[in-house]
Formats: C-alpha cells, structure tokens, sequence
C-alpha cells in the first residue's frame, strides 16, 4: 500500500510539473493532450468489462 501511496504522489508531482511549465511556455495544449490519451486508455479499461 505504501508503495501505491508513494507512485500516486510522484505521478502527481510529474503531472503538476509537466503542468505549469508547458503552462508557462505556452504549451498546454501539449499537456491537454497527453490528459486525453490517459483517458482514452481509461475508458477502453472501463468498457471491456
């Protein structure tokens, strides 16, 4: 469990990261994108059950 606990936090951390400084560099379309295709793989995850 702390194991899951510690990769939740560091995926966080990376995401927020990756977040503001595509953010600041005027890219967050970039960063839009890649929340989709985490997404996507969601819902495929969700509908084959």
């Amino acid at each position: 469990m702390k194991l899951k606990k510690r990769q939740l936090m560091l995926e966080v951390c990376i995401w927020l990261f990756a977040e503001v400084l595509l953010g600041y560099l005027g890219l967050d379309n970039l960063a839009d994108y890649s929340e989709y295709l985490k997404e996507r793989n969601v819902v495929a995850v969700l509908s084959s059950h």
